[in-house]
C-alpha cells in the first residue's frame, strides 16, 4: 500500500513538472521584444499574420511563428568584378556597388526568396546590356550615365519586392592589359604634344615681345640723336651769333687784330704736321684790309655802320633752345611712357598680340601718361656784356 502511494507521489510531481516547464516554454515563446530598425514577419497556422514593429509584442504560444526578421536600414552590397564586353568587342572587368533600403518587409520575405541574391543578378545583366551598347572610350567617360541607368533600371524591378536602390556605383573599370599599355602611350603622346604647342607658344610670344621692345628702343634711340641733333647745331648756330655779335659790338680796332693774328701764327707752327709755315710779306696790308672788314668801312672809305653797332640790329634773335628743366621733364615723360609700355606688353605673354603696346611709337598715338613732377628750374646765369 505504501509502495502505491510513493509511485502515485511521483508520477504526480512528474506531471507538475511538465506543465510548469510547459507554461515556462509557452511563456518565453509568447513574449517577443523587437529592436529598432529591424521588423519581424509573424505568421499563424503557417499564413501571414502581421509585422511587428519595434517594442514589445506577445504571440500566441505553438500558434503564432516568426517566419524572418528584416533590417530596414540602408544596407550597402558590394558585388565581385564582372566581365562585360564592350561595343568594340574589349572586354572589361566591372566592379558595383548598390545602396539599398528595404521599405516593405513582407514583399521583400514573400515576393522573392533571396532578394540580395536577386539584385546582384539585375545588376549584371543591366550592366552588360548598357555597356554593350557603348565602346571602350565612352565606358570609361561615362560613369554617371551608367550609374543613372543601372539605377533606374534596378529601382524599377525592385519596387515589387519592397526594395528602393538609392545609389549605383562603378567602383573600377579596368581594360585588359593590353589596352591599358596602348592607353598610357597615348596619353603620353597626347601630353608630349600639348607641352610641344605650349613651349612653341612661349618661345613666339618671347621673340614677338623681344621684337618689340627692340622696335622700340630702335625709335626711341632714334628721336633721341635726331633731337641731340638739332639742339647741337642750334646751340652752335647760337654761339656763332652771340660771337658775331660781340665782335662788331666791341668795335675791334687794327691793333687788337693784329694781336689776334700774331697770336695764332705760333700756334699754327707748333702743329705736328706742320714742318715749313710761311709769314705773309704783306702782313700790314692783310691786317689793315681785315680790319677795315671787322671795322664796316665800304670800299668808298666811309663807315656803313656807327662805331660799336650790331648788324644784328639791337638784340639777339630769341632763343629756339628748350628750357633744359622743361627739356628734362619731357625726358623723363616719354622714358616712363617707354618703360609703362614694355610693362604692359611683358604681362601679356601668352596672350594674342595687342597693338596697343605700340603706345610712343607713331605720332599722337596713344594716351601720353601723366607728366612726372616738374623739378626746379635752375637760375638762368647772366650773359655777360661785351
Amino acid at each position: 500500500m505504501d509502495d502505491t502511494t510513493n509511485v502515485g507521489t511521483i508520477a504526480l510531481y512528474l506531471v507538475l513538472g511538465l506543465v510548469l516547464l510547459f507554461v515556462v516554454v509557452a511563456l518565453v515563446r509568447s513574449v517577443r521584444i523587437v529592436p529598432q530598425t529591424v521588423a519581424i514577419i509573424v505568421e499563424r497556422l503557417g499564413r501571414y499574420s502581421r509585422t511587428l514593429d519595434a517594442g514589445l509584442h506577445l504571440l500566441i504560444p505553438f500558434v503564432d511563428r516568426v517566419r524572418a526578421g528584416v533590417d530596414l536600414r540602408e544596407q550597402v552590397v558590394s558585388f565581385p568584378p564582372q566581365p562585360v564586353i564592350t561595343s568594340d568587342n574589349l572586354v572589361v572587368s566591372i566592379d558595383t556597388v548598390i545602396y539599398f533600403q528595404v521599405t516593405d518587409p513582407k514583399s521583400a520575405v514573400y515576393e522573392i526568396a533571396n532578394y540580395i541574391t536577386g539584385i546582384e543578378q539585375l545588376t549584371v545583366t543591366t550592366l552588360r546590356n548598357v555597356i554593350g551598347s557603348m565602346d571602350l572610350e565612352q565606358t570609361l567617360t561615362s560613369r554617371d550615365q551608367i550609374n543613372g541607368q543601372l539605377r533606374g533600371v534596378l529601382d524599377e524591378a525592385t519596387g515589387r519586392w519592397g526594395i528602393r536602390v538609392n545609389r549605383v556605383e562603378l567602383k573600377a573599370i579596368d581594360p585588359p592589359a593590353s589596352v591599358q599599355g596602348s592607353m598610357e602611350q597615348q596619353m603620353r603622346a597626347e601630353r608630349d604634344r600639348r607641352a610641344a604647342i605650349l613651349t612653341a607658344e612661349g618661345v613666339k610670344q618671347s621673340q614677338i615681345l623681344t621684337a618689340e621692345g627692340e622696335k622700340q628702343a630702335a625709335i626711341l634711340r632714334a628721336e633721341g640723336a635726331a633731337q641731340a641733333a638739332i639742339l647741337t647745331a642750334e646751340g652752335e648756330a647760337r654761339a656763332i651769333l652771340q660771337v658775331f655779335d660781340a665782335v662788331h659790338r666791341g668795335d675791334a680796332d687794327p691793333k687788337l687784330l693784329a694781336y689776334q693774328y700774331l697770336q695764332i701764327l705760333p700756334k699754327i707752327a707748333q702743329s705736328p704736321s706742320s714742318k715749313m709755315w710761311f709769314l705773309p710779306s704783306e702782313l700790314t696790308g692783310a691786317l689793315g684790309q681785315l680790319a677795315r672788314g671787322f671795322s664796316g668801312v665800304g670800299d668808298t672809305g666811309g663807315p656803313s655802320r656807327p662805331a660799336g653797332e650790331s648788324p644784328l640790329g639791337e638784340d639777339l634773335p630769341p632763343v629756339a633752345l628748350t628750357d633744359p628743366a622743361e627739356a628734362l621733364a619731357e625726358a623723363r615723360r616719354e622714358s616712363a611712357a617707354a618703360t609703362a609700355d614694355a610693362t604692359s606688353a611683358g604681362t601679356l605673354s601668352g596672350r594674342p598680340f595687342d597693338p596697343s603696346v605700340e603706345l610712343g611709337q607713331r605720332p599722337g598715338g596713344g594716351a601720353v601718361p601723366p607728366p612726372l613732377q616738374k623739378p626746379a628750374t635752375p637760375p638762368t646765369p647772366e650773359e655777360p656784356t661785351a
